[in-house]
């Protein structure tokens, strides 16, 4: 192992951590062989010039420099070779010296003209001007220079193969300017061909190539150019040490760059923008805010937009909207309004933390606007779900690029567009763009949108045939693509592969995802178990999310409680997902005290959080409690989303008394007030609102005059008021609608099969149910489940596979007896609730009678019985809970897709409705 001696601190402490093993930057030997071309005639015509990016597949470095540049030659190739020299008939041209030195300072002049105008013929001019008399270093690098800021690398690298005697100026241009422009190894040889020439490198040579190891991620061979600077008396140099840090920031290693800019003996503002920047980076918000006021107290160094840009990142970070508006107020008073870099930071702050509102006026008054400005406005529609601005925005643009169509998207996916995702990408496929990681993930959760499991496997073999399927990111995308379109069995099959970057955490998240998803919370709380076993899955924020949204799912609130431990003595509880996750357990669980106080003890909330909350007290039908988180939420000055409002709305429902009209209010007023056009969603919850309090004539009033055409749910919606207020006629024409648009929809043909049911046709609700069959529809089977001794019971409807089904049974049949004593009268119009024959005993079996009778066995006297089922609560059971809660004399929780039902004594808290 290589190892560098006399290290002073920092480098010495940042080569103990990450010691260099390969490569060696030392003088290069005398009769060291160069690939290089030789160099042509400098000529005003401009030869053939190719530059290929020829990169090896793997970088592997040694102790040899000769080694290095065999196996890593520059591919310049220049058809037009001559002798290096200039012609002696060119170079002995003779001027009076007051006619050169205007030419020469002539030459220079039209060189600053030809950048600043980003016109190329004046350089050009002075390019052909050059040959007629000897040009020095000073005016050839001035040359080279100016080619280089206009973009023109191949006329520049002429110029310098021409040069007999270039100097450390030359050598740093050309270096510089190959390392940031994906020529990193080609950057690397002229380093060394530099060095053979005798030519001492200088500082800005350090940058450059501490910026090309920058751009391949090699921190080691960073720290072995740096241990070279030391060596050569750079040590202290600001500039050096600024691209160092730059480094190990890129590389991830940003305490090695904290303790570098800790170390420096002297900063420049350059030194406390690139850890500023890194630490926004890192998500550090409250290190960024801390930087930015030492960098004016310590230094006193007035900030730059390069500042306030990476401050006003942080702020949309941490969604710090008051920070953020502080800083926008001194981008005024420096005189900054007009700066493109902080006008982008400003909009993606205000997409993040404001309104649409702001950030179209940033738009607007931004007097010069680039790709990123276009492509944040993009973002920004997206974000607040105003897609069909954000198209416009999008064919408004004066240029796209790849990242632009990977912005639309993005954008569209997180805006439930899968179809819309498909159509955009098949308009990047005619245009020949580049397909990135981003393109075809968006494109894959586009499918798992839609649900479509064909159109999944279309895409599934597209990006195998092309290639992609061994990237570990879309690896993980199609991994979860068929989790959410049914296709569990391919999902296990590619993760048993046990590829190496199929072990990640991720990968095992999303498979117990996936399970959850589908309807097997046990199979994945069994992939968690066996991850940990295994030693393969590392519990980070996002497997904590994970587990605790199907700790969650479950109603399992021991082992939540232990998810919840973990992230506390981790330091994940800091973390927003983290935060939120733990707020929808303990809801989800029965638990709305500890609900509130993991809330209550969360640093920063974002929109997710506010929601949580919302949705526990719903989900536990306390409405009252819900509005009064709406009013904190409206004075919190958070940018709302339409998920607040279709909770906000569904919170009318439980209201202990009537507020139909404030309810009516909120949802004429979410257009013109909050910006929020209506989804059916929302129309759909508004329905039922209407219909809970007796205005059915209402709600099928407001459907009638929807400004779109009704979808399902907002019928269904309306039929379950229908049965709650026993309205027969309304119920009728509320199914014919219903059946019109989702003719092929299984919960419609087990609808139409339960009305022919519980009016006494059973011939006919036999031959939907073999319909059914034959078209092979089918849905989720019914279940029930309790949670015991930290395992979970789940049972199904005349389910005889637990172990104890035989003393299940028989308790159901004597707590039945005891109930019909009681006064309990079944209700045969439920028989079909759960299960597809219709004989009168299945009645007592279904699922959740058996859990609640487990339960009953199990538990000692007085305990609570807490139930989940994945449907809705029949009827008839929800009636003979209520006589079993007074005959037992136990509590009983029960908790289904419509909330909690907590019945004692024989009444319970939905009140009979649900």
């Amino acid at each position: 192992m290589a190892t560098v001696h006399n290290l002073p601190s920092p480098t010495f402490l940042l080569l103990a951590r990450h010691p260099p093993h390969h490569f060696l930057l030392s003088p290069l030997p005398q009769n060291q062989s160069l690939h290089f071309p030789t160099k042509p005639f400098l000529s005003s015509s401009t030869p053939s010039v190719s530059l290929s990016k020829a990169k090896p597949q793997h970088l592997s470095f040694s102790a040899s420099n000769a080694q290095f540049l065999k196996s890593n030659q520059i591919c310049l190739s220049i058809q037009q070779t001559q002798q290096c020299n200039f012609p002696s008939d060119r170079l002995n041209v003779s001027f009076p010296s007051d006619d050169f030195e205007v030419l020469y300072h002539k030459c220079l002049e039209l060189l600053g003209l030809s950048v600043y105008y980003s016109d190329i013929e004046p350089a050009k001019a002075v390019h052909a001007s050059i040959l007629k008399f000897e040009a020095d270093n000073y005016l050839l690098n001035a040359l080279i220079t100016a080619y280089l800021k206009l973009g023109l690398l191949s006329d520049a690298y002429t110029i310098f193969s021409g040069m007999c005697d270039p100097d450390v100026v030359t050598y740093t241009s050309i270096i510089s300017v190959f390392g940031k422009s994906g020529y990193e190894f080609q950057a690397l040889e002229l380093f060394f061909s530099m060095r053979e020439s005798g030519i001492e490198p200088n500082e800005f040579s350090f940058v450059a190539l501490l910026t090309a190891c920058g751009r391949m991620l090699e921190l080691e061979l960073g720290f072995q150019v740096h241990s070279l600077a030391r060596k050569l008396g750079y040590l202290s140099s600001t500039f050096v040490a600024n691209a160092l840090m730059a480094l190990c920031d890129k590389c991830g290693y940003l305490e090695d760059a904290l303790v570098l800019f800790d170390e420096m003996p002297e900063r420049d503002i350059a030194s406390w923008n690139t850890v500023i920047a890194g630490v926004v980076n890192e998500l550090m918000y409250d290190k960024a805010f801390e930087l930015f006021r030492d960098m004016q107290r310590v230094d006193g160094f007035r900030v730059d937009q390069f500042a306030l840009s990476s401050v006003l990142n942080a702020c949309a970070g941490c969604s710090a909207l008051k920070a953020g508006r502080e800083i926008h107020a001194r981008v005024l008073k420096m005189g900054f309004e007009n700066n493109l870099s902080v006008n982008n930071a400003l909009i993606a702050f205000y997409t993040k933390c404001g309104g649409l509102k702001n950030v179209e006026a940033l738009f607007h008054r931004m007097p010069v606007k680039d790709v990123f400005t276009w492509t944040s406005m993009i973002t920004a529609f997206m974000e607040f779900g105003v897609v069909d601005m954000a198209m416009e925005m999008f064919a408004r643009m004066p240029e796209r690029n790849s990242v632009s169509y990977n912005a639309v998207l993005a954008g569209l996916c997180r805006n439930g567009e899968g179809l819309k995702t498909l159509i955009m990408f098949c308009r990047m496929m005619v245009q020949g763009l580049e397909l990135t990681d981003f393109t075809l993930t968006s494109v894959i959760t586009s499918c798992s949108l839609l649900s479509e499991k064909k159109l999944s496997e279309q895409i599934h073999g597209f990006v195998l045939k092309f290639g992609f399927g061994t990237n570990a990111c879309i690896e993980a995308a199609l991994l979860d693509m068929c989790t959410r379109c049914g296709r569990m069995s391919d999902a296990q099959k590619m993760f048993n592969q046990k590829q190496p970057y199929l072990n990640s955490t991720f990968h095992w998240t999303s498979l117990m995802c996936g399970y959850a998803r589908n309807g097997q919370p046990e199979e994945a709380l069994h992939i968690f178990h066996l991850g940990q076993l295994e030693g393969k899955m590392v519990i980070d924020e996002v497997a904590l999310t994970a587990m605790l949204g199907i700790c969650g799912t479950l109603g399992f609130q021991e082992m939540g409680e232990q998810i919840h431990c973990h992230a506390i003595k981790c330091g994940f509880l800091d973390d927003l997902g983290v935060g939120n996750a733990v707020i929808s357990m303990y809801s989800e669980c029965g638990n709305m005290e500890d609900a509130n106080k993991a809330f209550a003890i969360m640093p920063v909330h974002d929109m997710v959080s506010w929601n949580s909350l919302i949705a526990g007290y719903l989900l536990h039908r306390q409405g009252d409690d819900a509005l009064a988180v709406w009013s904190k939420l409206e004075k919190a000055s958070i940018n709302l989303n339409s998920i607040t409002f279709l909770l906000i709305i569904s919170s009318y429902k439980h209201t202990k008394s009537n507020l139909v009209d404030d309810c009516r209010r909120l949802f004429l007023s979410m257009k013109t007030v909050y910006n929020i056009e209506p989804t059916t969603k929302h129309y759909a919850s508004f329905v039922s609102v209407l219909g809970y309090w007796g205005f059915l004539e209402e709600a099928e009033d407001t459907i009638a005059k929807m400004p779109f055409d009704p979808e399902a749910n907002v019928w269904r919606s309306l039929l379950k008021s229908c049965r709650i207020d026993l309205n027969s006629a309304m119920g009728k024409r509320t199914v014919k609608r219903i059946l019109a648009i989702e003719p092929q929809d299984p919960s419609t043909f087990i609808l139409v099969s339960n009305i022919y049911a519980a009016s006494g046709r059973w011939h006919c609700s036999d031959m939907i149910r073999e319909e059914m069959r034959r078209k092979g529809f089918r849905k989720h089977p019914v279940r029930s489940w309790i949670i015991h001794q930290n395992m979970v019971h789940t049972f199904y409807s005349r389910d005889k596979s637990h172990f104890q089904s035989k003393d299940i049974y028989s308790g159901v049949e004597i707590l039945t007896l005891e109930c019909l004593k009681a006064g309990y009268i079944p209700n045969t119009s439920f028989v079909l609730h759960e299960v597809e024959e219709h004989q009168k005993d299945f009645l007592f079996h279904h699922s959740a009678k058996l859990a609640v009778t487990y339960g009953l066995l199990m538990t000692t006297a007085g305990s609570p019985i807490r139930v989940s089922k994945n449907i809705s609560l029949c009827g008839d059971c929800h009636n003979f809970f209520k006589y079993v809660s007074i005959v037992t004399k136990r509590d009983i929780s029960l908790r289904d897709t419509s909330g909690f039902h907590f019945l004692s004594n024989g009444r319970c808290s939905c009140k009979d409705h649900w």
